[in-house]
């Protein structure tokens, strides 16, 4: 046995030539050995220590993804980047029309739209009168044309050199929409084997075929190599962080880990909340106690541990308890606080059961 000690990504190409020639290969995280007392200061004698430490059991292996889904993962991992990519350019496009004091954004709901990408070009090509431009509303925007004549007085401020770079930036628009959309192909192919799995994950509140191709490209489809949902969560960094067991200054942070799939969490547990479901409740539940910041970490850790199920148990798709789970489920406790609250304005409250009349003859 030997033990490498290598940081950031310079690890791969050793773990996979050894991988690859049929070495039993551990990625291990040295925080795990930072605070294990006899640590010595010197590399070889370091190395030796790390090897005894792991024989005995103070060192566990991190997840590595199996040579398949690393290729899927750099394309999903590319799409994701290519993505924001995307939004910081049209964010661009965005802030060009403001400096020419066209105020487009805040009538059209999505800027690349079709209203507002037909008033764009129409730009590019030359047209500055307002009134000309607001009939170009499509479908609901139709309904603000007075209030996109107002947005677009400013077009008359809005130069030839300015259409030239809005033009440039559509066009990158355009070319990042078409790779994307290349990527999609591509990735659709390579995870066709694992619809089963795709399936599952989006029967999930909040997720859809993105999200859920991009979380199985980053865990892959075999939940043994998580032992809990609880591993699994954390080591998507979807868990709370405290160093500290006494009185805590500050805000608690949430753990450093996979920060693809904490992006996908992120954006699942905010769809989530907007749905009719036991996870939209409890994410507006947290959110109006806690904030929304912690409310989609703590739904993030309840998704994760939802996916590690389903992808434990083939052919189970995700069952909803209904948005009046925890109303239902917290009866007792709400009738003592409502209880202890007419106490405090000086009111005796007793309740009772309502019966069941169901089955029960008409009365005339």
């Amino acid at each position: 046995m030997f033990e490498l000690k290598i940081t950031s990504d310079y690890w791969k190409p050793v773990f996979y030539r050894l991988e690859a020639e049929g070495f039993e290969c551990v990625l291990a995280d040295a925080k795990q050995v930072k605070h294990l007392p006899g640590r010595p200061k010197r590399d070889p004698s370091d190395s030796r220590w790390l090897a005894a430490c792991f024989e005995r059991g103070a060192i566990t292996s991190c997840f590595v993804a199996t040579p398949e889904f690393r290729v899927i993962r750099e394309h999903t991992r590319y799409r994701r980047d290519l993505t924001g990519e995307r939004t910081r350019e049209k964010q661009r496009t965005e802030k060009l029309l403001e400096s020419a004091a066209i105020k487009l954004s805040s009538v059209v709901t999505d800027l690349h739209g079709v209203t507002g990408r037909d008033i764009m070009d129409h730009l590019i090509a030359g047209e500055r009168n307002p009134k000309v431009l607001a009939q170009l509303a499509r479908a609901r925007a139709r309904r603000k044309i007075s209030e996109l004549e107002a947005a677009l007085e400013g077009a008359e401020f809005f130069t030839p050199e300015l259409a030239a770079l809005l033009a440039r930036m559509l066009g990158r628009i355009d070319q990042l929409n078409a790779s994307i959309d290349e990527l999609t192909g591509v990735i659709e192919t390579l995870l066709e084997p694992y619809e089963e799995q795709l399936q599952q994950a989006e029967s999930m509140p909040g997720w859809g075929r993105r999200s859920a191709q991009d979380a199985i490209a980053e865990t892959g489809v075999d939940m043994t190599r998580f032992r809990t949902g609880g591993h699994l969560a954390s080591w998507a960094g979807r868990t709370p962080l405290d160093h500290q067991s006494g009185t805590r200054n500050g805000r608690a942070r949430h753990k450093k880990g996979n920060r693809y799939l904490a992006a996908i969490t992120g954006e699942t547990a905010v769809a989530a909340g907007k749905t009719q479901t036991r996870e939209g409740a409890r994410y507006r539940r947290l959110a109006r106690r806690r904030g929304k910041a912690k409310a989609g970490v703590a739904i993030g850790n309840t998704q994760l541990k939802v996916l590690h199920a389903l992808l434990s148990s083939p052919g189970t798709r995700y069952e909803d308890l209904g948005v009046g789970y925890y109303d239902n489920r917290s009866t007792g406790p709400q009738l003592r606080a409502l209880i202890k609250r007419a106490h405090d304005l000086g009111y005796n409250a007793e309740f009772t059961p309502i019966p069941d009349l169901t089955g029960c003859p008409e009365t005339a």
